[in-house]
């Protein structure tokens, strides 16, 4: 046997910033991020926002324009500001992730130029995905404008768009060049992106922190009624534990099986597609960590008072625990629209064996390579019954994108 090997290392370092009114001009922190790579030239940077961000703040685009003049030394504006669609149709929609490369080459960005991605998270997925493959790489830097981007998904590695039906079916993993936390994005979102977003922090406390679960249990009044302080507390907590995993779970960019970050995913990314994305990420990760939660007890792991904690939590953050979808051709897991279907995707995606991370404790994880679909049907009757019992007070679908516009204006 004739072979040459190659073993090496590669070290990623970057930064997660918290703040307030980024593009200031008395803030000096972006411009700070930014790294000259050639003395004496300010960087290039392409500025993407989200057309949500754009509508809650309709003088963003001005403020960028004029935090740039003001910092011209260290930063320029390589291209007008490109508003793209955010929301998940982001990720769906090819030519969302076309339009940020055709930006991104009509500017002509190096490798050591920027893009600035400014907004939720699908619109944080799609331009990071972007920018990792011009060039092999371009610089990125996130600010994240919702409570579920802050303390989950913009923080970390991967970029992804959906294809085929299925969540983050293309993607990368690529470290961001910085990310900025700005909390002053946070006063315009609608009651139910800054509850959804608590459900990721939830999701960590659950596998990484029971002492941070019992924090959460005693603010959830203060974080259902947009406490700010106690929120950026949530936000900056929660982001040190999903960093700290990356960091040091041994596995940064998902080469194994076990993904402790995707707890409760497996059901929520199938609910996402099968409710035609009414559920959005934060209440549909919360519905799957309430179905991961009762599977663990109904299966023997996880005791009735730890169980009834979760699901009381979940329901005091105004967050759903069920939805009628989960109920959907359980007879018969060949059709599209039935939850079951996740298991087979989740593996798939994963790669290889079927890896489900359970509870035995609020802060004790385990893994499971075997689910029992007719105790996930069990489950799913245990939280239509719950919810029966403690219905969400939640406006129709309708009725919160009427109200979400109307706060945007």
């Amino acid at each position: 046997m004739d072979f040459i090997e190659q073993q090496f290392t590669v070290p990623f370092r970057y930064r997660v910033y918290f703040t307030r009114e980024v593009f200031a001009r008395s803030n000096s922190l972006l411009a700070t991020a930014i790294a000259s790579t050639i003395p004496g030239q300010p960087s290039r940077v392409l500025f993407i926002v989200d057309d949500g961000v754009n509508r809650a703040r309709p003088n963003v685009i001005h403020d960028i324009e004029e935090y740039c003049r003001a910092h011209a030394t260290a930063l320029a504006v390589a291209s007008r500001v490109l508003v793209v669609s955010g929301g998940e149709q982001a990720k769906n929609d090819s030519s969302v992730a076309d339009t940020i490369l055709e930006a991104i080459h009509a500017a002509s960005l190096c490798r050591h130029s920027y893009v600035a991605a400014i907004g939720g998270g699908a619109v944080l997925d799609v331009a990071g995905y972007a920018a990792a493959t011009v060039h092999r790489g371009v610089r990125l830097i996130r600010l994240p404008t919702t409570v579920l981007a802050q303390d989950d998904s913009g923080v970390g590695v991967k970029n992804g768009i959906n294809r085929y039906g299925q969540k983050n079916y293309l993607g990368t993993f690529a470290p961001p060049f910085a990310v900025i936390n700005d909390f002053s994005f946070l006063t315009t979102l609608s009651d139910r992106d800054w509850r959804g977003g608590v459900a990721e922090a939830v999701k960590a406390s659950l596998i990484k922190d029971a002492g941070f679960f019992d924090f959460i249990e005693a603010h959830a009044a203060a974080l259902s009624n947009r406490d700010m302080h106690t929120m950026e507390t949530v936000i900056r907590r929660c982001a040190e534990l999903h960093l700290r995993h990356i960091a040091s779970g041994g596995d940064p960019f998902e080469m194994g099986s076990s993904r402790p970050l995707d707890f409760g995913h497996w059901a929520a990314h199938k609910l996402e597609g099968m409710t035609g994305h009414r559920l959005r990420h934060g209440q549909a990760v919360s519905i799957g960590i309430a179905l991961d939660t009762t599977y663990s007890h109904l299966a023997g792991w996880l005791s009735e008072p730890d169980w009834r904690r979760v699901i009381a939590l979940l329901q005091d953050l105004q967050l759903p625990v069920f939805t009628p979808e989960l109920g959907h051709h359980l007879d018969d897991d060949a059709q599209a629209a039935c939850v079951l279907r996740g298991l087979d995707e989740f593996r798939e995606h994963l790669g290889g064996q079927l890896t489900v991370m359970l509870l035995k404790g609020i802060g004790v994880p385990f893994d499971t390579h075997e689910i029992d679909r007719d105790l996930v049907v069990r489950s799913i009757d245990a939280l239509k019954t719950l919810q029966d019992q403690r219905p969400l007070r939640e406006e129709s679908h309708e009725h919160q994108i009427a109200l979400e516009r109307k706060s945007a204006r």
